[in-house]
């Protein structure tokens, strides 16, 4: 298989989910052998999308090179690779990817409405010679990376969760990714949304790019509280046990939305795999991690 780029350039704003600052986002065609690669416009830094640069994991994925730093990259990079996208060129002027709808939808409607452009060079798939697994002993998450012909993935994700139960996610070349991976926002607890507004994140969250779930009851004094941070009055939780900002686009929107992150992470191994990779409550930090064992390996 050639490689890929995109067939022009496209431009996204909007606020980070966890900053709340406004950015300015071009996705541009690269040459190949590019890889993806992020530019702070505002600093003249550029920065690869390699598991090595990775900065940070609390909460997103965060790539920096000395004091430029870019947040909540993976669902960029996970449209990306979905789509089969080897080489783009990432400009942004400020600290955090805009967090749209909380999924990779628009990323992935902008990119395959134009197609992509074939490049010359061969597509290089990274081989795996080994297995390789990485653990978390503390919340029990694993990855394992297996050898395989063809690039698949299977996450099974855990919370102890009377509403998400135990949820699971299969991708792999021949499912469309862009109507079974890349729809899926992300998630968060409503008692995680209490906490982090008491520390002044998800300054970027509102009730149209996250779905929340309600796993206890809410005592009235905080769900006004909350429904005031929101801007949504009229917010209500629905029998199943989330918030009513939304409608869920698969009862098991949660755990695909964990298969998209875990794609757009272990990217950052710096191309496409031949392996078979399973993750148990995978997580930015195991995610990246694996990655950074398979750039070791390889």
């Amino acid at each position: 298989m050639k490689e890929r780029t995109l067939s022009k350039s496209y431009n996204f704003e909007g606020k980070g989910l966890h900053t709340g600052a406004c950015s300015h986002m071009k996705v541009s065609p690269a040459e190949s052998g590019t890889g993806i690669v992020f530019v702070r416009t505002d600093l003249g830094v550029a920065i690869p999308a390699l598991a090595e640069n990775v900065h940070n994991t609390a909460r997103c994925t965060v790539i920096s090179k000395g004091d430029a730093v870019i947040s909540t990259i993976e669902h960029l990079m996970s449209a990306l690779t979905g789509l089969g996208i080897d080489n783009a060129l990432v400009e942004i002027d400020n600290v955090e990817v805009p967090i749209l709808d909380g999924s990779a939808r628009q990323f992935v409607e902008a990119f395959a409405a134009d197609g992509l452009v074939e490049q010359d060079a061969e597509r290089k798939y990274f081989e795996i010679p080994e297995v390789i697994e990485v653990k978390h002993e503390a919340s029990g998450s694993w990855v394992r990376i297996e050898p395989a012909d063809h690039l698949s993935y299977d996450v099974t994700v855990d919370f102890n969760s009377r509403v998400l139960g135990v949820q699971t996610a299969h991708w792999d070349e021949t499912v469309d990714y862009a109507s079974q991976i890349a729809i899926c926002r992300t998630f968060c607890f409503f008692h995680e949304v209490q906490y982090l507004a008491s520390q002044g994140l998800v300054k970027g969250g509102d009730v149209d790019n996250a779905i929340v779930v309600v796993e206890h009851p809410i005592p009235d004094a905080v769900f006004k509280q909350m429904s005031e941070l929101f801007n949504q009055p009229e917010i209500k939780v629905t029998p199943e046990g989330y918030l009513s900002n939304l409608v869920l686009n698969f009862p098991d929107e949660c755990g695909r939305h964990k298969m998209l992150d875990l794609i757009g992470d272990m990217r950052l191994a710096g191309g496409y795999l031949r392996a078979h990779i399973s993750a148990y409550k995978p997580g930015h930090t195991i995610n990246t991690n694996a990655a950074k064992a398979v750039q070791k390996l390889i």
